[in-house]
């Protein structure tokens, strides 16, 4: 079971103690009963301030998370179920304009059933604005993160919730488009969880309230972090090895069980960094690492693929981080290891073909620089997909292919055993692909640099 904390103490519980100041409620009148003369509407939220000590469903203001400014808003779930009024659009288009105008990040601690029906299409129409409020935050190039308390449902989720930059969930809260009394009597309760949005791509966290202010600390710290307007450094070999003297070599080297993997790489070039999970489609993919982090205190997003066949939740994750950096201002790093992209009917009905168009587009169209190291295997367009044009290093224990040597001895009808053979002439070796000018050099170990 969750509990609901009231807005006030849902901020205290997340901000720097005494460091919230509220923002002031936008001047306006209300028609008695509101815009629709329903009757008892005065009375309900008459009812709703005595219970609450607030006046409408939002508390608005700035705090301090970790020492850094932000623009919050939290939901007060106990005056008319969070709902979304006229005066809630008010206060939130005002916390919005604040933090464009103070360029400060926006964290929401959602807590809503949805639209006010007793305000008819007047409630509803404040997604409107909210919408139109987050994207002028996004195009300002301001963070938003958004926490998904008890309940996050109706349009609270879809707009503020579903439309963030970062998505924050508690543990068994209650998150979906469809409320608890509107959903189809056989639905799968667990699809209206925040765990079941975790699992489908929607979600990139779930953090436990204890630790919800050192997580949302460590986001603002990384999303205020200074940033490099060069491309970064690839990271250092983790394996010392020879170059391979042959393809077929370079090509054991890279499938090697016991050769240094994207988690390694990535622990050892950041002293921290923050997990981005899920496509926001109804994906995920464990073989594609994504996020932000800190390298040498500045900022820093990343896209690494596992070693295993890249599923179309991984690129279209991997796109949606690119794209999020580009916005940001943050430069990119990517590593490049897999034997190349799913090709099973699921990831066919998945839109294999799509998700790779979207992660190349992705790097192709970004204004920030991207800086890829190739650390094992490089197969075909499921691996160059995250490579990035003119500014791809590479590992002495991998290799870069159009094909699988393998596949490659196969379509050319030659027999399996020629697969060594084959590898050689397609020039797959990490010397071989710095002559070819596909990679800039090869990194050595760390101290050593790039060669």
């Amino acid at each position: 079971m969750t509990t609901r904390p009231s807005a006030r103490a849902a901020i205290a519980s997340a901000t720097d103690p005494g460091s919230f100041t509220e923002l002031p409620a936008p001047p306006g009148d209300s028609a008695p009963d509101g815009p629709l003369g329903w009757a008892g509407y005065d009375d309900s939220r008459a009812r709703a301030t005595a219970r609450t000590g607030e006046d409408e469903s939002v508390v608005t203001g700035t705090a301090r998370i970790g020492g850094r400014e932000a623009t919050v808003i939290a939901f007060e779930f106990g005056f008319l179920g969070g709902s979304l009024g006229h005066r809630t659009g008010d206060r939130l288009e005002a916390a919005y304009t604040h933090a464009r105008t103070h360029r400060l990040p926006l964290v929401s601690l959602i807590a809503t059933g949805g639209s006010r029906m007793q305000e008819g299409m007047l409630a509803l129409t404040q997604l409107q604005r909210v919408a139109r409020q987050s994207a002028l935050t996004r195009a300002a190039g301001l963070p938003q993160i958004a926490v998904l308390r008890d309940p996050t449902t109706g349009g609270g989720w879809a707009t503020l919730g579903a439309g963030a930059d970062v998505i924050l969930a508690l543990p068994g809260a209650q998150v979906g488009f469809a409320g608890s009394r509107v959903r189809p009597p056989d639905a799968d309760p667990a699809a209206y969880t925040a765990e079941g949005q975790y699992a489908a791509g929607h979600v990139d966290a779930l953090v436990p309230a204890l630790q919800l202010p050192a997580t949302l600390a460590a986001w603002l710290r990384v999303l205020a972090a200074p940033r490099s307007a060069e491309p970064v450094e690839p990271p250092a070999a983790l394996a010392d090895v020879e170059l391979p003297a042959t393809g077929w070599d370079a090509v054991r080297q890279a499938r090697h069980p016991g050769r240094p993997r994207a988690e390694q790489y990535l622990d050892s070039y950041f002293e921290l960094r923050l997990h981005l999970s899920g496509d926001r489609a109804g994906g995920t993919d464990p073989g594609m690492l994504c996020g932000f982090g800190l390298r040498e205190g500045r900022a820093v997003a990343y896209a690494a693929q596992c070693g295993t066949a890249t599923r179309p939740a991984g690129y279209r994750t991997a796109a949606r981080v690119v794209r999020l950096a580009d916005r940001l201002g943050i430069p990119v790093l990517t590593l490049v290891d897999t034997p190349g992209a799913a090709n099973d009917a699921a990831a066919e009905h998945a839109g294999a073909g799509a998700a790779i168009a979207d992660a190349f587009a992705a790097l192709a169209s970004a204004a920030v620089p991207v800086t890829t190291l190739l650390i094992g295997e490089g197969g075909s367009g499921g691996a160059l997909a995250l490579a990035a044009h003119g500014n791809t290093w590479v590992t002495p224990d991998s290799y870069f292919s159009v094909i699988a040597p393998e596949l490659a001895a196969a379509i050319l009808k030659r027999p399996a055993e020629s697969a060594p053979a084959t590898a050689d002439q397609l020039r797959v070796r990490p010397q071989d692909l710095v002559a070819l000018g596909v990679a800039r050099g090869i990194v050595s170990p760390a101290k050593e640099g790039p060669r």
